[in-house]
Formats: C-alpha cells, structure tokens, sequence
C-alpha cells in the first residue's frame, strides 16, 4: 500500500432505486376492446448494502467513485405481470469502517466483521396495477399507483483500525523496526520523522496466542487537539485492548524520554478518556546507545511501579521475547474488541400525513409536504374517480380547513403538487 494516498475518511452519496410504477392496462381480445383490467404491480427499487471485506486497507477507491444509485424497479406489465426490482448496491469498506450520517453525524452502523452485510437503505415500493384497485363497486379501475420515489443520502466513511494492540510513540523511536520484527509486516523505515503515514497491521504468533499490533504514525505534542498527524490517525487506536507506548530510551535526539513518554499519555487523555484509560506496556527502545543505561534507571525510579517496562533494542531483536510473552499474558485478561453501538436514527423519507401551506409571489396557496408526495403518486389528474379520492384526502387531512384559516376565499388559486385548481 502506498502510504502517500492512504485514505480513512471520505464523503459519499447514497440513494435506494425507486419503486416502478403500476400497469395500467385491461385485457383485450378480438371482438371484445375491454375484458377487465390485469395491470400488474412496479417492481421494488434496490437496496443499498455496506460488506466488510478484510483484503480492504483503506478508503482510496471512494476518491473515485463517491456516488452509489441502486437500480430502479421496473414498471408493471400487462397480464398481471410485476415489474423487475432494481439491482441492489453493495459497497465493499475495510473492516471497522463507522457509517456516519453527513447532517447529523451520528452513527448509522459499524461494519465491524469480515463479510457481513448491513443494509442502509431500503429501495421504494412498487406501485400498484389497476387490478388492485377492484372492488364489488368498482370492476374496472382505470387508474394505478405511482412507485415511491426515494431520495439520496450523504454519508460519512471513516476507518477505525480494528486490532489488539496499539504502537504509540514520538516520531523516530522505533515502532515500525518494532512491528517488522514481531510480525511479518514490512512497514517503511527510515531514519526521519513521519516515515509512517498511516497505520500499519502486523500479526503477531507467540507460542499458542496471536494477537493485531497496528503500528500508529508518530504522535507529537499537541496531537489530541489536531497538530501534526493527530486527529488524522488517534481514531485508529480508540478500537485497541492496549497500548504499547515505545520509547526512545537513549534521548539521542536531544529529548528527555521521561518528557516524552508523559506528553504522549497526556495526548491520549486529551483526545479521549477511553484512550487515557487502557492498559500499557512500555517497550524502552535503544538500549544499545550512549546514555541508555541512566535513562532506564530514572524511568524505572518514576514509573517502574505503575507500568511493566522492557528494554529491547529492536533493530537487533534484543528483549522482544519478554515483552511478547507480557503483552500476550495481558490481552489473555482483557475482554476482545467490541463493535461500536449504532446510534438512535432514521432516515428522513418524508411522512405521509406531513404539510405545510405558503404563499408564493402570485398570491397562489401552495401545498407541500409528504402528504402532496403520496398524493402525486396515487392520483390519476385525468381520471374523475382518482380526482374524487384526492379531495377527499385533502378534507380528510384539514388541508381545505387550514387554507380557510388562512384567508383562502372563492377563486383562489391552490397549488398541490402538479394539480392547480380554483378554490370553492
């Protein structure tokens, strides 16, 4: 993977297919025009589906392509035919993908396993044919149901690194050494700061266990609050069990690793308190340098009771089967990774008994709102009966009580939908 274009936030938009429209058609033989009506119903619009897949390292390929419309359901057929549903949508996201919903930002799903399918979106229903609407009264409905029309969605993609532990450290102390020589991951290195710009997944068999270490690009100070890498990758170590904080033991750089190492604790509980609280094992790195040997006895002195600590010298794999051994027994006590809970929400489809009544420049009463959507499908403009039921609705629902209370006389002009009539 290229780290130059690692991507693990994007915006996309959705849309379910609509629902076909219903036939409106009767039978015909020779001789005899009209022999009852056999419209069949539209067919469903597609779903759109989220599907983990863990080959996925992140979100690039929605740089190029943002936009996901499922397919629209076919109008119904004569003979009683329904029309084809629409083509569903599955969109493929790496595992621990959070869905967000662009307007409010709250958490629609969490995509959290390999193959599983979360449907989003649910297509439109289908409109139904002119057979439907029989009835003892009624034996040949010239008239069917329009197919419901949906609308699209903005959502927000972001990728949370699902794994056990978490490397966290300044720039340059070694994580990435680190996690090439306890896995078979080959991480970029290189003796600068911010070889590592996004996260990298190693896995890690010591004896009977394995466990994820995800390798976190170079904390600095200032990181909760969006300096440097900060905001950018933090959210990748919000899914770890714990934390294995590496230090630059030597303080070759001309930084005091005590300094370090509580600037880098300091980011974590800034940025969340979940982060502050987990378990850490501190690997203390490049024990082989000049000045080592005092730092790791004031370490020892000041945090020596509070953490487990290890030497290691990593590029020479020195003390790595200890701290392999402490971070398998550790995970051994701790609960596994949990998915994220979804929050309380719905997408805005409209409500069919929803309007609101305006004036617009001419003086004309204008009626919209769900109510006016259901309407323009089910009502035929053409047909008495069809005209018939969209008055009544329109009674039924205080449409003309509303349009009186708002000084609407004899003779002016309402607004529904495609429908303009003299108010009386």
């Amino acid at each position: 993977m290229d780290n130059k274009v690692f991507t693990d936030k994007v915006k996309i938009t959705v849309k379910a297919g609509d629902g076909g429209d219903g036939m409106n058609s009767f039978k015909a033989y020779k001789g005899k025009p009209a022999c009852g009506p056999d419209g069949g119903d539209g067919g469903k619009g597609g779903d759109i589906w989220f599907v983990g897949d863990k080959d996925m390292n992140d979100l690039l390929s929605f740089r190029f392509t943002s936009k996901y419309f499922a397919g629209n359901g076919e109008r119904g057929g004569t003979n009683l035919c329904s029309g084809k549903s629409g083509d569903d949508v599955y969109i493929k996201v790496p595992c621990g993908t959070l869905v967000r919903d662009f307007e409010s930002g709250k958490i629609i799903c969490d995509v959290f396993e390999d193959g599983e399918k979360i449907r989003i979106l649910q297509g439109g229903r289908g409109g139904k044919g002119n057979v439907r609407f029989t009835t003892a009264r009624r034996h040949a409905p010239d008239f069917a149901q329009k197919g419901v029309r949906t609308k699209p969605h903005t959502l927000i993609l972001e990728m949370k690194v699902i794994a056990d532990v978490g490397l966290v450290g300044f720039p340059n102390v070694g994580k990435s050494t680190l996690l090439s020589k306890i896995s078979a991951a080959k991480p970029k290195i290189a003796d600068y700061h911010f070889t590592t710009l996004s996260p990298n997944l190693g896995v890690v068999r010591h004896f009977e266990s394995s466990f994820v270490v995800a390798d976190i690009p170079g904390l600095i100070e200032g990181a909760s609050e969006g300096a440097g890498l900060g905001h950018d990758f933090l959210r990748h170590i919000e899914r770890t069990r714990a934390i294995c904080h590496v230090v630059d033991i030597s303080g070759m750089e001309g930084r005091d690793p005590l300094e370090d190492f509580q600037k880098i604790n300091a980011e974590l509980s800034g940025y969340s308190a979940v982060l502050g609280a987990l378990p850490q094992v501190v690997a203390l790195n490049k024990c082989d340098c000049y000045g080592a040997e005092e730092n790791i006895k004031r370490f020892r002195k000041k945090y020596g009771k509070k953490y487990s600590l290890f030497p290691i010298t990593a590029v020479r794999g020195e003390g790595l089967e200890d701290l392999l051994t402490a971070l398998s027994e550790l995970l051994s006590t701790l609960p596994p990774t949990e998915r994220i809970e979804a929050d309380e929400f719905e997408f805005d489809e409209g409500d069919n008994t929803q309007y609101e009544i305006y004036r617009d420049e001419n003086g004309a009463y204008v009626v919209v709102g769900g109510l006016v959507d259901m309407l323009c499908r089910n009502v035929v403009l053409n047909k008495p009966e069809s005209m018939a039921y969209f008055h009544k609705v329109l009674k039924l629902r205080g449409v003309f009580k509303e349009l009186e209370r708002m000084g609407c006389k004899a003779g002016d002009t309402v607004v529904v939908g495609d429908v303009e009539f003299d108010y009386v």
